[in-house]
Parts: C-alpha cells; structure tokens; sequence
C-alpha cells in the first residue's frame, strides 16, 4: 500500500478540528483555523455557523475579533455517542498547559 492510499481518510472530521482548534485558542481567527485544518477560509466560516447554530459554541465580539465559547455540555450528534458531551471529546485532544484560557464552559 503507499503512503497516498494511507492517507485517504482520517478519524476525526474537519468540525472536530475546528472545534479542538477553538478549545486551545478561543480568539483564534478563521484565517489562522483554514490554514491549520487545511481547508478554505469560507469553510471555515461555515463549519463555525455550524458548530453554533447547533448549540456547540457561542461567540461575543472583543474589537474587531471574536472569541469563541464553547458549551462544553452539549451532546455529540451521532446516535452511537449522543451520550458523550463535547467536553469529554474535547479533554481527549486539548492539552490544558497549551490552552489560552480553559477550553470549555457549561
């Protein structure tokens, strides 16, 4: 098998990266989150709108930027693992010595 057929999938999606990314820097721009993910600016956008319209973060303007606030009590979506909160995923994948501020609030 090469490398490039290993490669074709991955576990976690591009909303839980997005999701990681905003756990570890609640300030971070959508620019500097497409760059990281590896995806398109407007994706990014929409991943957010996403991620807040159904329940999972929340957003307040600080100047010209916005910070992000994610509700770590929120229930993951799939029927397998509606019992799992985002929190819990979360702990998983942000390392709290690495975060701006605690990665997620109730």
């Amino acid at each position: 098998m090469s490398d490039q057929h290993q490669r074709t999938w991955t576990f976690l999606t591009n909303h839980a990266r997005v999701l990681v990314l905003i756990a570890e820097t609640p300030g971070i721009r959508l620019r500097d989150i497409a760059v990281r993910v590896g995806i398109t600016e407007r994706a990014s956008q929409r991943i957010v709108a996403e991620l807040e319209a159904d329940g999972y973060l929340s957003h307040e303007k600080v100047g010209r930027r916005n910070h992000y606030h994610l509700l770590s009590s929120a229930h993951l979506r799939h029927p397998l693992e509606d019992g799992i909160e985002v929190g819990q995923l979360l702990d998983l994948f942000v390392d709290p010595d690495r975060s701006e501020s605690p990665p997620v609030t109730t």
